[in-house]
């Protein structure tokens, strides 16, 4: 048997190479692993995915040529590399502005800036905080729909221009009054900064996520989408079911507490390193049924 052994080893493993692994490259196959799964968890869920599958039998076909020796389908797509390349910066914009909007979210560099005034406007006080909860859940109870989107690091400056500017503190009494029906400011959304509601009938981004339920109406799309291309939180009120639901990084989550939104605005409200404890909370997650 030993003798076995030691013929294996001799004819087998002997002659085999093993390459020198140091750390680095252990940590370097790390990363390149997590890069690669988050941009193909990323891609999964938009429209991205359908033309990276395109692109994919496009390859393949080209493979084929190549051993086939197809020499002429070798000669346009080499000599079409570069259109091809340029083609997909273009189509693929949208995907690659919101990939590289989160990662500036990331704020890397903000938490150890002293220089960094912009915090002391990213907080809100407790009475924005109950103003919030309480009208979002006074109008749930007589069905009226309403969409508030909570700022954080990211400025929605852009959104705000397609609505209408108010600058006014947040109370119930004018988040009730914005979305009562019939009047002139119902329709959109409400951008909330601080704790002042800058604008109103603001035209959000619809979400072009391919696992949304057909169920779920423009306001929970425009939701999501706006929690896709931003940090901001995001309260919806259903008109049909007066149920509230919160989205916030590409989540929907529906049919909420009044504890349980007063919770997750507890969360972002103060923006320095001193973070309030995340709570997990039991419920039903993203793109529900109405």
């Amino acid at each position: 048997m030993e003798q076995w052994i030691r013929n294996f080893f001799d004819n087998y493993v002997s002659d085999m190479y093993f390459p020198n692994v140091h750390l680095t490259d252990v940590i370097e196959i790390l990363i390149v692993t997590v890069i690669v799964y988050e941009i193909m968890l990323w891609m999964k869920n938009t429209k991205a995915w359908m033309l990276l599958k395109g692109m994919i039998v496009l390859a393949a076909f080209i493979l084929l040529a190549a051993i086939f020796q197809m020499h002429t389908i070798l000669y346009l797509a080499k000599t079409s590399i570069n259109v091809l390349a340029i083609a997909a910066v273009v189509v693929f914009q949208p995907e690659l502005r919101r990939a590289l909007e989160k990662l500036g979210e990331k704020n890397l560099l903000s938490n150890i800036n002293p220089f960094d005034r912009s915090k002391d406007n990213q907080r809100f006080s407790d009475e924005t905080l109950e103003a919030l909860v309480k009208s979002c859940f006074d109008m749930g109870s007589v069905s009226t729909g309403a969409l508030i989107v909570v700022e954080q690091a990211i400025r929605l400056t852009e959104y705000e221009m397609t609505g209408i500017e108010l600058d006014c503190k947040v109370s119930t009494q004018i988040l009730l009054n914005i979305f009562e029906h019939n009047t002139p400011l119902h329709d959109g959304a409400v951008i909330v900064r601080g704790d002042r509601i800058t604008s109103a009938t603001c035209y959000l981004p619809l979400s072009d996520n391919m696992q949304i339920s057909k169920e779920l109406g423009t306001r929970h799309r425009a939701a999501l989408g706006m929690s896709e291309v931003s940090d901001a939180l995001i309260i919806i009120v259903s008109e049909e079911s007066g149920q509230v639901s919160v989205a916030m990084g590409g989540q929907l989550v529906r049919g909420i507490t009044p504890e349980y939104l007063a919770s997750r605005l507890s969360q972002i409200q103060y923006r320095t390193s001193e973070h309030k404890k995340f709570t997990i909370w039991k419920g039903r997650q993203r793109h529900e049924e109405v």
